[in-house]
């Protein structure tokens, strides 16, 4: 996804692109496509279940690691969780730590490519007004068997406000009449989007954020990972990338690690490695959110008139920040 700066909702460039120094360029993945995938990758020693849904989870002194679901037990010398947002282990585990509204509603659809409309170059926008924003891009290749198996043009729109209860025709026809006049091809995108693509999601941080990843108990321990360990708003579309760091570093440090004698060490070494990273993105996420959400036409115009005058590339340092990870070694 190629860099392209920031316009407003008449089409008039607002930020130029910038183009930060040693930066990757963003890559676009459907999700299917990813979980396919992750899942060809698995060995025949991996046992799935589905449907399962934790009830309780077991922690106590002296006890060994188990989660339970009223009609079975599950033991092991370490739990990952990886439960989202909405976390059954990490309420458990640290009660404290709430999942708070930040103030708007996003919504997310993608389009295949046999009804997407034909994107200008270079095949990605963001467009900013007052309190609203809407970002689209195009992946795989049109026409390319050999490209995404789900290719097409994904969007993204942020709006003030709760999650909105109507159906999802009718916050598809709410977002046309928000977005329809903006410049092209905003509204030839929500034209081609169906009710059935949209997908709506409340924006949220978990604040704050848990005091450990990592929870010793018996020979091993629990460990948060994803959004059960740390939410930020979504304004850097980081959290799925934010997931695959924290499992890439859970496996460098348990994967020599002892049950009972050196992977409750590991456990406590996985908070200090991930937790100053994941808070330092949330903490400019939510700065963002705060600059791109701005409402008020004083307000907006202030925010247009400073975001206007910045060097190109400055608001790259955003992106920086997500990108300047690499594995452990």
């Amino acid at each position: 996804m190629a860099a392209s700066g920031i316009r407003r909702p008449d089409g008039r460039m607002l930020v130029e692109a910038g183009a930060a120094t040693g930066s990757p360029t963003p890559v676009v993945v459907h999700a299917d496509d990813l979980h396919d995938a992750l899942m060809a990758g698995l060995s025949e020693h991996v046992e799935i279940r589905t449907g399962t849904e934790i009830s309780t989870v077991r922690s106590g002194p002296g006890d060994r690691p188990a989660v339970g679901t009223g009609n079975h037990t599950f033991e092991a010398d370490l739990i990952v969780a990886a439960d989202g947002s909405r976390s059954l282990i990490r309420r458990r585990l640290a009660p404290t730590t709430p999942l708070v509204p930040a103030g708007y509603t996003a919504w997310r659809a993608v389009i295949p490519w046999f009804r997407a409309p034909k994107l200008p170059d270079p095949g990605s926008g963001q467009v900013l007004g007052a309190g609203k924003r809407f970002l689209y891009a195009s992946f795989g290749e049109r026409g390319n068997a050999g490209g995404s198996a789900r290719g097409g043009v994904y969007w993204a729109a942020t709006a003030p406000g709760a999650v909105r209860p109507e159906s999802p025709q009718a916050q598809l026809n709410l977002l046309r009449r928000w977005f329809g006049e903006w410049s092209a091809p905003i509204g030839d995108l929500l034209d081609a989007t169906e009710p059935g693509d949209l997908v709506q999601q409340a924006g949220e941080e978990l604040r704050p954020m848990p005091a450990r990843f990592g929870y010793p108990v018996g020979p091993g321990g629990f460990v948060l990972l994803g959004d059960a360990a740390h939410v930020a708003t979504p304004n850097l579309t980081q959290g799925a990338c934010l997931a695959f760091e924290d499992a890439v570093t859970l496996r460098w440090l348990v994967r020599d690690s002892q049950p009972g004698r050196t992977l409750p060490l590991a456990l406590e070494e996985y908070t200090t490695v991930r937790r100053p990273r994941v808070a330092h993105i949330a903490k400019v996420s939510r700065r963002l959110g705060l600059l791109m959400q701005t409402q008020g036409r004083l307000a907006v115009r202030a925010r247009d008139a400073t975001l206007g005058h910045l060097p190109a590339g400055l608001l790259d340092r955003a992106a920086t920040a997500a990108h300047s990870w690499t594995p452990p070694h």
